[in-house]
């Protein structure tokens, strides 16, 4: 058998931050597993360029099931030893039309919950219970955000999403300090990315979005990370010794 190398498996992978931690990933040498609505020819080149593995699943993770029972299926069928680690970095996230709650059509109130915490729970289940049974590290990363953290008029079901993550990641640490070789878990707040997610917010009608300004001025003044940047900080904090130390965490804390 050949040497065991690091598992990755990524939600929202096909751009932006998603896209550049999977493309850092291939060029550490991980098996790769991107999960998103989109393919990325990016992603394919690299791997191949890299002689890396790399899987590109197609599912909308506004009904996550089906990609939880795929990853189950396929963690399941793995043969022991063949992964020095295992990682889910549950990326995935949308946001409603930016204005008043009262305004938005119920649908697109649900997908953000969905895509947001749903999803992340659901791939959460089925990455545990597929790697159960392993005795290699095994880490969970959520992505969050500071508007988990501080509430923002005009994207409440996001803000709600994102404080979900938090509140389920700290729950889902104390299930996991219980169980033999329990995976590592942290809701973490990657900072402000130059994203088509900040595209959509300085976009918005700032009438109905009263933090319009706020965002508009970001990018003005080169706040911004670039989703390169962004990733190898997030990929840092994930690599660090004492990661699952605090399972709610910002990517500048001292502290894990």
């Amino acid at each position: 058998m050949s040497n065991p190398f690091p598992l990755t498996i990524l939600t929202g992978s096909s751009r932006g931050m998603g896209e550049a931690m999977a493309a850092q990933c291939l060029q550490e040498g991980h098996c790769v597993i991107g999960i998103s609505r989109r393919h990325s020819e990016a992603l394919d080149a690299l791997a191949a360029s890299r002689g890396a593995t790399l899987l590109q699943w197609r599912h909308d993770l506004a009904e996550p099931e089906a990609a939880g029972w795929a990853l189950l299926d396929w963690l399941q069928a793995q043969a022991p030893g063949r992964f020095s680690q295992a990682t889910l970095i549950n990326n995935a996230g949308v946001i409603a039309p930016l204005q008043p709650l009262a305004d938005i059509d119920p649908a697109a109130t649900a997908k953000v919950l969905r895509v947001g915490l749903e999803a992340a729970m659901v791939m959460s289940t089925m990455f545990l219970r597929g790697t159960r049974g392993w005795t290699v590290p095994r880490k969970l990363l959520n992505i969050s955000s500071g508007l988990g953290r501080r509430a923002m008029a005009g994207s409440a079901s996001y803000c709600a999403a994102k404080a979900g993550m938090d509140h389920f990641s700290r729950a889902l640490a104390l299930e996991e300090a219980l169980q033999p070789n329990g995976a590592k878990v942290v809701s973490l707040a990657p900072g402000v990315i130059d994203t088509g997610m900040q595209d959509q917010l300085r976009a918005a009608d700032p009438a109905a979005f009263p933090d319009h300004a706020n965002f508009v001025a970001l990018k003005a003044g080169g706040q911004l990370l670039s989703p390169a940047d962004a990733a190898a900080r997030v990929l840092a904090f994930l690599a660090r010794p004492d990661f699952g130390g605090n399972p709610v965490a910002d990517v500048r804390d001292a502290s894990a």
